[in-house]
Parts: C-alpha cells; sequence; structure tokens
C-alpha cells in the first residue's frame, strides 16, 4: 500500500500487480482466444496493472496503456498457425518457454496469467520460483490433443495427470463455461471463477460499414462466421444444404471466415453436392464489420460437432436479435435453451428439417430473435465481463499481498 501526501492530506492509492501474461497463439487475430484475451488487457489496462504480454511472432499490434508486449522471435518457417493443437504450435510453445522465463526473472511479476497449455509453464514456474499463476481455461488441452489426434487415447491418462497439476497448482482457475468448469472441479481446484465470453456487438467495439451484397438475395439468407476447422461442423450444414434441396426452399448461405486453403477445399464438395450455386464463401471479415453483416442474415449457424466450450461468437449471434440454430449437444446446451435457439441434432437430416422451418416460419424466427437478445444482454455484456475480471484480480491482489508481505521489487 503506497501513501501520498496531498494538500496536508492522506490519500490511498492501491498497489497495483505485475502480471505476466502468457497467449500461446498469434495475436491480434479476429477470433475466439484472441478477441478474449484482448477484452482481459482492455480490463487489466483500465485497472491500472502492468502487463508483459508474451504471445507467438504473428498477429497485428495493439496499445493499451500499461500493457507491453513481446513476441518469440519471428520464425519464416512457421505461417498461419491455426486453432487447436499443431506441429506448429509445439516449435512456438519452445520458443514461448524460454522468453517466458527470461521475462519471469527480468520482470518479477506478481502474478502468472496463464492461458490453455501455458498453464503447466506456469505450474513449473511456481515449483521452482513460488510465483502464483491465473490459469485461463479456455479448453481443456488433453480433451483437444484427443479430438484432434484419436491416435494418442492410449495416453489420455498422462495429459490429464499433468491437466490435473496445472488445476489444483493455480490460484484461481477461469474456466469461459460450464463445462470446463466441471472438468477443472474434478481435480479439486483452490477456486474457480466462471468468465463466460460475451457479445462483441457493444460500444467497445466501433461497428464499420460493411458489404451490403447480401441484402438483395432473395432467398431466406443463412449465414456462418468463424473458421473452417472440421470440428465447427461445417460439413453438417452443406450436407443439410443439399437435402434440402428438393423441397422447393429457396435457401441461401453465406460464409464467412476461413483460410483460403479451407474455403478452396469446401468450394469443391459445395460442387460435389450440387449446391454450389446456394452458397457463397466471404473470407474474413474484421470484427469490427461483424454487426453489420449479421444484420443481413436471417437466421446465424453455429454448427459446432466437438468440444465442450460454447463458441464465442454464440453471444454476438444472440445480441443481434436474429435467430440462431445451433447443435444440440452439451458445447451448447449449457448456454442455450428451446426457449430462445432452435436446437437440432448434429445429422444432417436433423438439420436440414430446422432449416426448413425456420426458413418458411418468420414469426418463429422473430420470437427466437427477441428472446435471444434479450438474453445476451442481460447475462453476456462487456460490463459484466469487466465486472468478474476486475473483482477477481483485487481479490488475487490482496490475496497474493498477505502472502507476499514486500512487493517492491
Amino acid at each position: 500500500m503506497v501513501l501520498v501526501i496531498v494538500h496536508s492530506q492522506f490519500v490511498t492509492i492501491q498497489s497495483k500487480m505485475k502480471v505476466l501474461l502468457l497467449a500461446p497463439q498469434p495475436f491480434f487475430e479476429d477470433r475466439g482466444t484472441p478477441i478474449a484475451v484482448d477484452l482481459i488487457l482492455r480490463v487489466l489496462s483500465e485497472e491500472g496493472h502492468e502487463v508483459n504480454v508474451l504471445t507467438y511472432h504473428e498477429g497485428s499490434d495493439r496499445s493499451y496503456p500499461g500493457i507491453t508486449f513481446h513476441r518469440i522471435p519471428r520464425l519464416p518457417f512457421i505461417r498461419n498457425i491455426r486453432p487447436g493443437f499443431s506441429w506448429k504450435k509445439v516449435v512456438c510453445d519452445v520458443f514461448l518457454s524460454f522468453q517466458a522465463l527470461y521475462l519471469l526473472i527480468a520482470k518479477r511479476p506478481h502474478l502468472v496469467h496463464a492461458l490453455e497449455e501455458t498453464s503447466l509453464l506456469a505450474w513449473g514456474f511456481r515449483l521452482v520460483f513460488r510465483v502464483p499463476y491465473l490459469y485461463d481455461m479456455d479448453s481443456s488441452f488433453a480433451d483437444q490433443l484427443v479430438e484432434k489426434h484419436p491416435a494418442l487415447t492410449r495416453v489420455l491418462g498422462v495429459f490429464r495427470w499433468f491437466e490435473a497439476r496445472a488445476i489444483r497448482g493455480a490460484e484461481v482457475v477461469v474456466p469461459v463455461c460450464p463445462a470446463l468448469a466441471a472438468i477443472a472441479q474434478r481435480y479439486g481446484p483452490k477456486q474457480i471463477v466462471l468468465l463466460p465470453d460475451i457479445s462483441l456487438l457493444t460500444n467497445q467495439f466501433e461497428l464499420s460499414s460493411a458489404s451490403e451484397e447480401l441484402r438483395g438475395v432473395p432467398r431466406v439468407r443463412f449465414m456462418y462466421v468463424g473458421n473452417l476447422e472440421s470440428y465447427q461442423g461445417i460439413d453438417l450444414v452443406l450436407e443439410a444444404m443439399s437435402a434440402c434441396a428438393g423441397n422447393g426452399q429457396r435457401m441461401y448461405l453465406a460464409v464467412i471466415g476461413g483460410t483460403d486453403a479451407l474455403i478452396e477445399a469446401y468450394k469443391i464438395r459445395c460442387a460435389e453436392l450440387g449446391i454450389e450455386d446456394q452458397v457463397k464463401f466471404l473470407g474474413p471479415k474484421p470484427v469490427t464489420t461483424l454487426g453489420t453483416w449479421l444484420e443481413q442474415a436471417d437466421v446465424l449457424l453455429s454448427p459446432r460437432t466437438k468440444g465442450v466450450n460454447t463458441p464465442m461468437k454464440v453471444y454476438s449471434y444472440l445480441d443481434s436479435g436474429k435467430p440462431l440454430l445451433a447443435t444440440r449437444l452439451p458445447t451448447h446446451t449449457q448456454v442455450l435453451t428451446d426457449e430462445f435457439a432452435c436446437l437440432a441434432d448434429p445429422d444432417p437430416t436433423s438439420w436440414a428439417d430446422a432449416m426448413v422451418r425456420l426458413a418458411e416460419d418468420k414469426n418463429e424466427r422473430d420470437r427466437l430473435g427477441a428472446a435471444g437478445k434479450a438474453f445476451a444482454q442481460k447475462h453476456h455484456s462487456f460490463d459484466a465481463f469487466e465486472a468478474t475480471v476486475s473483482t477477481l484480480y483485487r481479490e488475487l491482489e490482496e490475496r497474493i499481498g498477505e502472502k507476499q508481505p514486500s512487493r517492491s521489487g
């Protein structure tokens, strides 16, 4: 605690923490985890904390008071790092580990804020240097590894052992959804604080104009926004579109996001299914234009088929006031209900039936859209997110201060 004398009166100024935040992904990019990291940095900057962020060599620069960015060396043979486990991430994490050790010694942080697999690194730092850490749990890295590489199932127990160590060693585990909170709870953490994602259609993000090319489409406009990795369920949507072909409905699918390679692969798949005239791939769009694109849709899609965390885009979908069609799986049902979303089993026939129902019933679309918007604005606003992060960090500051009476270094 610092005391300052002003006009012969004592004014108490709360000392702030020095934080080392480990973000093992390209930053900044317009996709899930980097967006969540950016939101956290906004709050920590406003709270006055001193944060050193260590991330990969890819991504665009950001600037916030009190936030300093560090990147691993630019690796010319590693480009376009995609979400999920890959050999590229393994190489980058090796470089990140050595640089994190240097920053830990040089900056002497009071707390390490570790995302995803860097929780293991933070656990090691705690054992050696006694530096407490927060585990920001956007996914279960043990389950994620096995989902992407089923051959690793035989060593799943080893991955879970390490995940348990990371969870038990953290001062607090911060999952983004109830399913991840349940996973963390198995291992007896000291504390769990749920921090759900939020809608990005808030005044914290400047909405700018985007192309109006979809408004003139004389069909019911379905839209998907996000990456095109297989777990997102794009194949499910395309097969459902194909199954709808003979019902007389004029449906149109707009897909926003994806790499050039995946877009080309899915264009070939559309031709094979005979729906190439009904699907348009628009490529990636800035998050600042998200609201304008969503406004042009009639129905928004979240067809994810794997994973337990709820996709961040769901909250913006709901907040847009447009109806949401999602798979009836825990990744969605831990947040969504039939009261404000259309949920369908993850098979082409069920999805085709749901798409036809929504295409035919505008009243149902309007009802779901209004109910979804009310839910998002009540439970998933930036104000709620900011309050949770601020309270969490203040509690950590008090707790760490009690354990470390002298924090002057």
